[in-house]
Formats: C-alpha cells, structure tokens, sequence
C-alpha cells in the first residue's frame, strides 16, 4: 500500500469518522484539533440512511440510538407564550419521531466515532496546521506549536471555516451565504421541558426566533436562536463575545420567554454563531489534500443532512483510498465521482430551508393547523438516494 500515513485535521465527526475508517483499512492516522480537547456543545444532529449504515458498518448504531434525544413532540407558540400548535408526532429538528432516523447531541456523536478506533489514532489537541508544504513525496506540515512533521497525505475535516481549505486551495473561503445567522449553546433547563422542543416564533420579519429542546435527560436545554440578514456581515469569527453581543442586539426587545432564553447565553461556555452557508467547490482535492464533510460541502444546518454527508463522506473517501492502494490520485477522483450527486441534491435541498421554516411558521400565527417546515417526501427522496458501497 501506497501513502500510509495520514494527517486528518479536526476531531468533528468528519474528522473521527474518516480517522476510524482509514484506521481500519491500515493506514496510520494522526488527528489535530484546535480545541484543548473534545469539543463541548454543537447542535442536535440527525443521522439518517446511509450514515446509519456507516454506523452499523462501525458497529456504533445500539450506541447511537441509546444517545438519541429521545424528545416526545414539540409545541409551537408566540412570544407571549401562546401556544400555536402542540404535536407528539414530530419535531422540527428531526422530523417524524417514528422514522428510523436518529437525532443526536453533536458532541454525543463525536465520542462515540473517536471511541471506536480506541488508541489505534494519535489525537493532538490544541494545535492546527499553519502551513502546508507538499511535493511528490508528500506533505510537510508545520504546527502552530512549533513542531515540523510530514505525512503521505492530508485530510481537511474542520468546518465551514476550514483552515486547511484556506491553506491548500486556489479558492480557500467559496461560500455561499445563504441569508442568515444562527447561535447554539447550552443552557440549564430552567424552562421545564420534559423531552420536549418549543420553537417561540416572532413576527419581526428579519428574525428566525428561537428554538429550545431539552437534552441530558432534561438537565439541560440546546437553545437556537437566529436573524436573518440581506448581505453578509463583517465580524471576526474568532471574536466570541462581539458575536455574543450581536446576537443579543437583534433582540433586545424580546420579552418572555425568548428574552430568558437569549439571556442564557451570556453564561454558555459552548456558544457557536455563525452564517448560514454553504461551501462549493469544482473539485474537493488538490494534490495531496483532500476535503471531507463541511470543510468540502457543507449543506448549512438548514439542510438536515450535513452529519450524514460527513459520514459517508468519510467512509467513501477512506474507502476509496483502500481500493486504490493509497494512490490517492486514483482514490480522490472516485471519491468526488461516487458522492458528487448525492452532495449536490443535499445542498439543493438545503438553499431553501430556513425560507420554508421561516414561511411555515408564518402559516402557523395566522390560523394554519400544522407546520410543515420540509418537504419530507422530498427529504426522504434524498436521503434513499445514495446506497453504501462495500470497500
């Protein structure tokens, strides 16, 4: 086997999904991430069709389904607390309680991947690659601590934001904004959740509101509180207090509810805020350097899908390369060619959810009986598309 050893960039779940892959098909694998370890807080994900292959493929599906959020239903109501609608067969955030999906704490994911390769992997927490040097023998990479080593090929699994897409590409931030802004933290659950979603909807037209759900067997809640904005906004995404304090702007005149809700988060060590955009790409490698989950495609939350293109992701690509016998010329080629379509109806899907929530919910304040934010049969659609290969 050709080029076997491997720098992945981020501990995500791309990141320690593609690390237990490669690990397992014999390559030798070393992690870095940013954080001084696993990275607290993140949204309720969904895991849906292939990825739960690629969950049972890992042998992590009972642990998946035991860490669900197990929620019974969600309410929806106005910013005096009204109630608009109330149903124990959905939530917005993961779709029919009856389907086969599964939704999970973002963090919850990620330990249970990175636990499946056990100590096989190297992890290097608190460290990022600041530059990236590679030739026909491989990549030299320098870390921002200092230290200098080289390895066969790398692997860009960090984000909308990606460093390594930055470092490695012609075209290093191709987003797509896709109109709005949204902030997740955790918070106590002081609002009396019992496995249970409440998305408080506001009438303010340049507002998402907001949406809570109970987690930890309802020790605490996962809040989402968002805005829309017509252009881009020039802040510093490193800046987490600015972006605490932008945020709580858009709704200084909340009341209720929403405002104890936003108030929490001035206390949340995981808050994470950021744009709602995507990330295109002609092509997800280049050279040595190959980009997997949302540093390569990332679908926006609005998507539903970007835990499960993460997933395959990770498993298409570390497949590939094993086919290929580590040349990763070959390997990256069949990697873009086998998930192209399956990434592109995702983020088609994607482009239009926020405006079909923010316009169901409208429906609702006015009278309607019953949100429907997605085209679920369209989801669905999507979702049966792409089936597992074996590699």
């Amino acid at each position: 086997m050709r080029n076997t050893t491997v720098l992945v960039s981020g501990a995500s779940i791309a990141g320690t999904a593609t690390a237990y892959w490669l690990d397992r098909h014999g390559f030798e694998v070393t992690v870095v991430e940013l954080s001084p370890g696993p990275r607290p807080g993140g949204q309720a994900i969904d895991v849906r069709g292939p990825a739960l292959d690629v969950a049972e493929r890992m042998g992590v599906l009972d642990g998946l389904r035991r860490r669900s959020t197990a929620l019974r239903g969600m309410s929806v109501v106005d910013t005096s607390g009204k109630e608009l609608y109330r149903t124990d067969e959905r939530t917005f955030s993961g779709g029919d309680l009856d389907s086969p999906d599964v939704e999970i704490l973002r963090d919850d994911l990620a330990a249970l991947l990175s636990a499946a390769s056990g100590d096989r992997v190297e992890y290097l927490f608190g460290d990022s690659i600041a530059t990236l040097d590679q030739d026909g023998a491989g990549v030299r990479v320098v870390f921002d601590g200092g230290t200098a080593r080289t390895f066969d090929l790398v692997v860009g699994a960090d984000g909308l934001r990606s460093n390594t897409r930055r470092l490695a590409f012609e075209d290093p931030a191709p987003l797509r904004y896709l109109g709005g802004y949204l902030g997740v933290w955790t918070a106590p659950n002081t609002f009396g959740l019992d496995h249970w979603q409440t998305v408080i909807h506001t009438p303010d037209a340049d507002t998402y509101g907001a949406m809570m759900m109970s987690v930890r067997d309802d020790t605490e809640i996962r809040a989402y509180v968002g805005f829309e904005s017509p252009d881009p906004i020039d802040y510093d995404h490193r800046d987490v207090p600015a972006q605490r304090r932008l945020l709580a702007s858009r709704y200084a005149d909340a009341d209720g509810d929403l405002r104890r809700l936003v108030e929490t988060m001035a206390d949340a060590p995981d808050f994470h805020f950021d744009a709602l955009a995507q990330v295109h790409l002609d092509t997800w490698s280049r050279g040595r350097v190959a980009l997997v989950g949302d540093a390569g495609y990332c679908g926006s939350p609005a998507s539903g899908q970007g835990t499960s293109m993460a997933m395959v992701g990770a498993y298409v690509l570390a497949g590939e390369l094993k086919a290929a016998g580590g040349d990763h010329v070959r390997a990256f080629a069949a990697y873009e060619d086998e998930l192209r379509d399956y990434v592109t109806a995702n983020q088609a899907f994607g482009e239009r959810g926020m405006t079909d929530l923010g316009e169901e919910l409208a429906r609702l304040a006015e009278g309607a009986e019953s949100p429907e934010p997605y085209d679920l049969a369209e989801l669905a659609a999507i979702v049966d598309s792409y089936k597992l290969k074996s590699y």
